[in-house]
């Protein structure tokens, strides 16, 4: 267990077993809170025998941890659920079917996430850019007027909801210049140059809010650096200054812009409702909020188990990507 496989396999047992600690803190908000949980599974809109039907499929009259391992084993092995005229297999990972289309949640899942995907990741290169890039001029232009200058800008970033920049940038972009199409997603496969010209405009959207974060971190984490023995030490030996900067002090700055990156493509995935939502995307987020106003509770649950997932896994990627950073971390 030693060293930086040992680090690897450690951190893998962790990620499995918050997982399992998600997946039951989820089942037991949704499912065993006081009330009818058969009539709020099934709707407002259905029959006494669809609740019913409903109660017998969620075992009900189980007790509860009966109830959670069919829960478990619907996820791992899959499960059979009746429709009512026939019996319909969910495969696993199966999440149960919505009550709303009698669709897999699984599967409506799967339709969706490459919407969300493609907008996190597309994102994701832009904040990188444009925050990496900030942060690492306002470190090196410190106490000038350019330095303060970016660090306005920086702040009113991260005090910008991300709606209010949607709003702005389709009115002016779309609207009164006309330099981009009003947003409609195109699948990759199908038209990639349409792909991305569709989504650019919600990828600075998100990016410019996420930037702003990446900026005050990265600006941080190089004047931290640059106050090191070891850089005064370059300087003293007559190393230049941009040597300096792109050679050692942004590598050794790097390492927490590494974790906080990963933990945002993870909590992103799901937190893009209010960028999906204003830019019409079907992706995630739309589909949790349409799924909790007609309270479909298999695919809000379902919905909430995926971002859980997607944020453990980021932020053991984080850990991972970190240690190959700083190998001081395997040591901890």
């Amino acid at each position: 267990m030693n060293g930086f496989g040992g680090f690897v396999l450690r951190r893998a047992i962790g990620t499995v077993v918050t997982l399992f600690a998600i997946s039951l803190i989820i089942y037991l908000v949704f499912y065993a809170t006081p009330g009818n949980v058969a009539q709020i599974t099934c709707g407002p809109r259905c029959s006494p025998v669809q609740v019913h039907q409903v109660a017998q499929q969620l075992h009900l009259d189980d007790p509860l941890y009966v109830r959670y391992w069919h829960f478990l084993q619907g996820i791992v092995v899959g499960q059979d659920y009746s429709t009512g005229t026939s019996l319909q297999h969910c495969s696993a990972p199966c999440l149960g079917l919505s009550y709303q289309t009698d669709q897999q949640v699984t599967q409506l899942i799967l339709t969706k996430l490459p919407v969300s995907l493609s907008l996190v990741f597309g994102a994701m290169v832009l904040w990188l850019v444009l925050g990496v890039g900030t942060g690492v001029l306002s470190a090196w232009r410190r106490g000038r007027l350019s330095e303060r200058v970016l660090t306005g800008i920086t702040l009113a970033g991260v005090a910008t909801p991300v709606f209010v920049i949607g709003l702005v940038l389709m009115i002016v972009v779309c609207g009164q210049l006309q330099l981009l199409p009003f947003p409609q997603y195109v699948d990759l496969t199908d038209d990639p140059e349409q792909w991305a010209w569709n989504l650019l405009l919600p990828w600075f959207s998100l990016a410019l809010i996420e930037a702003a974060a990446f900026a005050r971190l990265t600006r941080a984490s190089m004047l931290e650096t640059l106050a090191e023995d070891h850089i005064r030490t370059f300087r003293a030996y007559g190393v230049g200054e941009r040597s300096i900067i792109g050679r050692h002090a942004l590598r050794g700055a790097f390492a927490p812009v590494i974790a906080l990156n990963a933990n945002n493509v993870g909590s992103a995935v799901g937190g893009a409702v209010l960028t999906e939502t204003l830019f019409g995307l079907p992706g995630i987020g739309q589909e949790l909020v349409h799924a909790v106003n007609v309270v479909d509770l298999p695919v809000v649950v379902g919905m909430v188990l995926v971002i859980g997932f997607f944020v453990v896994l980021a932020n053991a990627v984080a850990d991972v990507l970190y240690a190959v950073a700083d190998r001081r971390v395997v040591l901890a």
